[in-house]
């Protein structure tokens, strides 16, 4: 996954299509909650339907927006197994007077209820920005369990010219460190690129080194359309 030649430049415009004279180089994209409609944080809290969500996404994931030793922190870092993560966090779910359920088969291993829902009208934008010229990657808190999980949805290698899986790098959002890398691998500066996510703490990350940043809600059609004015694109 190469970066391309030939990357044309694009005059930055905010929501209501003035330019900021910024040019856009490229267009970094989240994995689940953008990329994908579910794998989002809070998604976790659906096992324990019965309990406070916060209380359970909380316990399960810790403060999503720091970078901590919290035990799914580290697994994201690729610091720990996911074996390792399931006995960690039992005890976590105990403290917060939750009942730990059954362990659970990764998403996308045979006996795991979980499959990740590609969004098509996403990725559409990933191809649009492609033949425009622009440069396009991936940048993913994620878990080396789960790598088969999502890899087999789509066409990820064409799609982008570089995938940032955090367990890969020992970083994870909204370490800065883990965008600079993301952007210097596809040969642009953080100032040249504009930057999806589903978490909010995330986007300004991202914006605090200098990136766009575009909080994605939903299914995302408001985001698309914000990245379509960034860069210049006709609205399909």
């Amino acid at each position: 996954m190469e970066p391309r030649s030939g990357v044309r430049h694009a005059s930055s415009r905010n929501n209501g299509g003035v330019s900021t004279g910024r040019n856009i180089h490229a267009v970094i994209f989240d994995l689940g909650g953008v990329l994908m409609l579910n794998g989002r944080p809070t998604d976790v809290a659906q096992r324990y339907p019965d309990a406070d969500p916060e209380v359970v996404t909380r316990a399960l994931m810790g403060v999503y927006g720091e970078d901590s030793d919290h035990p799914w922190h580290r697994l994201e870092r690729g610091e720990i197994s996911m074996a390792q993560y399931q006995r960690d966090v039992r005890a976590l779910l105990t403290e917060a007077g939750i009942t730990p359920a059954p362990s659970q088969r990764p998403p996308g291993q045979a006996g795991s209820p979980f499959r990740f829902e590609p969004n098509e009208h996403m990725i559409a934008l990933v191809r649009d920005l492609r033949r425009s010229g622009l440069r396009t990657a991936m940048l993913t808190n994620n878990v080396r369990e789960l790598r088969t999980a999502w890899w087999s949805v789509s066409e990820w290698p064409r799609l982008f010219d570089d995938i940032v899986d955090s367990h890969e790098v020992g970083m994870r959002k909204p370490n800065p460190e883990i965008y600079r890398l993301s952007a210097s691998r596809i040969g642009v500066v953080p100032e040249a690129s504009v930057f999806l996510d589903d978490v909010l703490t995330n986007v300004q990350a991202a914006d605090r080194v200098g990136m766009t940043g575009v909080h994605v809600e939903g299914a995302g059609e408001s985001a698309i359309r914000r990245v379509r004015d960034l860069v210049g694109l006709q609205h399909a």
